[in-house]
């Protein structure tokens, strides 16, 4: 759909990308430090999203080779290698940092307080103790939230929505991150309304996951949500699986999953967002300091919608969803 030709483009122009990447204009050269923690350099995901960021730096005049560089690393969703890159990176002296994910920001608030960081895709900035809040950061670093808690009351409402014989619904959270309890509670809140029982998943690895799936599909009548995490990514394909083969319906927060087969996501437009970061390190090159600049919310939200997968569920998508959705995956 109107994402997939984007992604084939990045990926074809990522083949090119060392761990160095792109710059523009004349005058001292300037470096921007990147660390991606959930993901792999192959992931399209991952490639789409950097390729928004440098379009983004490209448009406000930063251009490859003549007045920026920038180091790219990925964690692949490993602790280890997140954490030595954070402290790599930190030492090439960048001038800015561009960190996507809680468990990326966190390596690189241990390893300077000094260099700005802006991110992307973190849930609780504030919980976490990254800033001091959203409109004063306080420090070094600032960015841009990937939603409110309140957003996670409307995954329930569309399960629901999709399949109204779900009585049961599994919630898979990741239990080392302050956001997964938020968004619990938001759902909690909602499914009460709907007569939806909840059963809260906390897993830590793939093993865990496949069997709390698979034990609760053993009752009739239920569903899974993902709340938003890096574990969700990393074990994205698992997940979609485990639904398909246990004929779960599945709301998810994020695109790439009815991308990859699942049944529906709501949730931010994390390529705009990777667009929106890249003005933020703009104005931090330009002299303006983290701490001055608050923390911004998700500006555009997308319904997507797998229909082959909802077919193959034995689900009709209800008319006025399909007519809400920003993409239905072919």
């Amino acid at each position: 759909m109107r994402r997939r030709e984007f992604a084939k483009v990045i990926a074809v122009s990522a083949a090119a990308w060392p761990l160095v990447a792109f710059a523009q204009q004349s005058g001292r050269m300037r470096r921007i430090g990147v660390l991606v923690g959930a993901l792999d350099a192959d992931d399209l995901d991952l490639q789409a999203r950097i390729g928004a960021f440098q379009q983004g730096l490209q448009q406000l005049g930063w251009s490859n080779g003549q007045n920026v560089q920038i180091d790219i690393r990925t964690g692949a969703g490993d602790a280890d290698r997140i954490r030595r890159y954070a402290e790599e990176l930190v030492g090439l002296a960048p001038d800015v940092i561009f960190a996507t994910g809680t468990s990326v920001v966190a390596p690189f608030l241990k390893a300077t307080r000094t260099v700005p960081v802006v991110f992307t895709n973190v849930v609780d900035p504030v919980g976490a103790g990254f800033v001091d809040s959203l409109a004063r950061p306080g420090g070094n670093v600032t960015g841009f939230v990937s939603f409110e808690y309140g957003l996670s009351a409307k995954w329930p409402e569309l399960l629901k929505d999709i399949a109204p014989r779900v009585t049961r619904v599994a919630v898979i959270r990741d239990p080392n991150i302050s956001a997964g309890t938020g968004q619990l509670g938001a759902i909690q809140a909602a499914a009460s309304s709907l007569g939806l029982e909840l059963i809260a998943v906390n897993p830590r690895e793939a093993s865990e996951i496949e069997r709390a799936i698979t034990a609760f599909a053993r009752t009739p009548n239920g569903g899974l949500i993902t709340t938003g995490s890096a574990l969700a990514i990393i074990h994205r394909d698992l997940i979609i699986g485990l639904a398909a083969k246990h004929k779960l319906p599945a709301v998810y927060h994020r695109r790439v999953f009815p991308a990859s087969g699942g049944l529906i996501s709501y949730g931010p437009d994390v390529i705009d967002l990777s667009r929106r970061a890249a003005g933020y390190v703009d104005r931090i090159l330009k002299g303006e300091k983290p701490a001055d600049l608050p923390v911004q919310s998700p500006s555009k939200y997308e319904l997507v919608i797998n229909p082959k997968t909802a077919k193959a569920l034995g689900l009709t998508i209800p008319p006025a969803i399909l007519a809400r959705a920003d993409e239905v995956i072919d």
